[in-house]
Formats: C-alpha cells, sequence, structure tokens
C-alpha cells in the first residue's frame, strides 16, 4: 500500500519546497508526424497533453519566464527548488529536425540550472535511443533524473482502440532497460477509458505494482473529454459511463492501496484546461477533488 505523496517524497529527499516548471524540448511525436499514424493518440490534445503550448525560447530563458511567472506565490525567506518538467509530446523523439545534439543540449541546460532539482521527461517507451538511453543515465548519476512513461493501460483491446501505437512488450522492453540504467521510472494510467471495466484498470495497476524493479512513481489521471481530439468525436457518437467525484476519489484510493509503499503517488487526478473541458465536468473544480481526495487520502 502506498501513501507516498509527491509533495512528501520530495521534501523528504531534498530536503525544502519544490515545484515544477513545464519547458518544452519543441519536439513532436511519432504517432502525429506520420512515423506510427498522423492521428495521436485519441484522448490527447493539440497540446500534446501539456499545460501550455510548446515554445520556441532556449530552456534557459524558458527557465526564468517560469520561475518569474509563479515567483509571487514562492515562500521569500525559505529555499525552494524546482523539477524541470518536460510534458508535452515526446520528449526523447529524435528526428531530423529535433536531432540527439539538439535534445542533449536541452537537458544539459535544465540539468546545470543550480535552481533545478531534478528532471522530469515525458516521453513514449517506443522513442528512447540506447545513445539517449546512456546519455540520461550519465546526467542522473549527478542530479535525478525520472522518465515518465505513458502507459494507460496495459490492454491491448483498449490501446488499439485508443491508438496508442505500440504494444505491452514495448513498454516492458523499455521499462526493463531504463531500470538496468538506474533511472527512475513513472507510469501514467488513465481511468476510465472507453469500454474498461473496474476490474480491467485494477488489472493494470496490479500488473505495475508487480513490476519488478519496483515501479518508482505512477500517476493516476481521470479521462477528460476535451474538445477537438478523436476522444470527444467518439463520445458524442457512443457516449460511455463517466464516474463522479466520489466514485473517482474512493477508487483511485483502491488502486493506490494495491501499489509498493515504495511508489511514488505523482498524480491522483488531473485537471484539463476548462476551455477545452466537456466531461466530466466536476474535475474542473480543482479545490473540490483535492478535498474530497483529502477523505480517504492524507495528503500534505
Amino acid at each position: 500500500m502506498s501513501e507516498l505523496t509527491l509533495n512528501r517524497y520530495l521534501h523528504n529527499y531534498f530536503g525544502c519546497k519544490v515545484y515544477k516548471i513545464s519547458l518544452s524540448t519543441g519536439c513532436t511525436c511519432p504517432n502525429r508526424d506520420g512515423k506510427i499514424s498522423k492521428g495521436g493518440c485519441t484522448f490527447c490534445s493539440s497540446g500534446g497533453s501539456g499545460e501550455f503550448g510548446q515554445s520556441a525560447a532556449p530552456v534557459h530563458v524558458q527557465i526564468e519566464n517560469a520561475i518569474e511567472k509563479i515567483s509571487t506565490k514562492l515562500p521569500k525567506t525559505k529555499k525552494v527548488k524546482f523539477i524541470a518538467y518536460f510534458q508535452s509530446f515526446t520528449n526523447t523523439y529524435e528526428t531530423g529536425e529535433i536531432p540527439f545534439e539538439k535534445l542533449e543540449s536541452i537537458f544539459i541546460q535544465a540539468h546545470s540550472d543550480s535552481r533545478i532539482a531534478a528532471l522530469s521527461i515525458g516521453t513514449r517507451p517506443d522513442c528512447i535511443s540506447p545513445r539517449m538511453l546512456d546519455f540520461l543515465a550519465e546526467l542522473s548519476k549527478t542530479k535525478p533524473v525520472w522518465i515518465e512513461l505513458g502507459l494507460q493501460t496495459i490492454h491491448e483491446s483498449t490501446a488499439k482502440k485508443i491508438n496508442r501505437g505500440y504494444s505491452l512488450d514495448v513498454f516492458e522492453t523499455a521499462y526493463s532497460e531504463l531500470k538496468k540504467s538506474g533511472l527512475a521510472v513513472i507510469v501514467h494510467t488513465i481511468l476510465w477509458l472507453p469500454g474498461e471495466s473496474k476490474e480491467m484498470m485494477k488489472e493494470t495497476a496490479n500488473y505495475l505494482a508487480k513490476l519488478n524493479p519496483p515501479l518508482d512513481g505512477i500517476k493516476f489521471q481521470l479521462l477528460q473529454i476535451l474538445r477537438g481530439t478523436k476522444m470527444a468525436e467518439d463520445y458524442k457518437k457512443n457516449p460511455w459511463p463517466l464516474p463522479d467525484m466520489d466514485e473517482y476519489c474512493l477508487f483511485v484510493k483502491e488502486l493506490a492501496d494495491l501499489m509498493d509503499e515504495a511508489t511514488v503517488l505523482h498524480r491522483l487526478t488531473g485537471d484539463g484546461p476548462k476551455s477545452l473541458l466537456i466531461e466530466p465536468l466536476w474535475c474542473a473544480n480543482k479545490r473540490a477533488v483535492l478535498n474530497q481526495l483529502k477523505k480517504y487520502f492524507d495528503l500534505d
């Protein structure tokens, strides 16, 4: 059973308050540019599941801008650190436009900033080349590097339905190689994907709980139907049941209880852009959701 929330883990590990800042590599995704598909995952918005659009600014400028933007929220008398979070799209996807050397430079710039406590890099398990693996493993020797893999589900039928673009054995190979290289791995799951029962969602959580070596972190994401996505079209044609707030919070606690006690709970829900959200509308009220989660979790 895991009750290890991200805030608690960060404070224990770094000894101070740590904030995430979203940065951009400028990468696209092989599930969008035609290498695998041009449709992308059906749930993915035009922002690539990120909080903002891609930025063309050098990463050191992005860091300055991001810190300045949240500076009014920062404690004036206490030490703080930041996590460089490369969230949108597939941030280890090497292309002619963004080759390995450019990504190498971007990650080194972020890693070398003394205010950055760790790098968190969102990617796909089919987009980590051997040289990228070696490079990130070397970086992790002096500062934590987390690799965030979007698995979403272990069920192949659902993976095809959402156009994920790779099979479970691809994830298993990548996970094994990442762990052998000493890198921390965080896995994304999405709950209430079309056609998935609670039993199927539990099977995904149980699978992740039994990974060897143990999983470093997990994100439980409530499915959000967003305007402009293929999933929004599918939902309009044939809507499927989505949970109310209490049902979701109670169930995500049930899944968290399956996880190894050392696995960090990086996310328990999600709050997508309100301007794009179609369903479930209750998840737009982040404060209410957090208050409801507190009934079941010992949140910081």
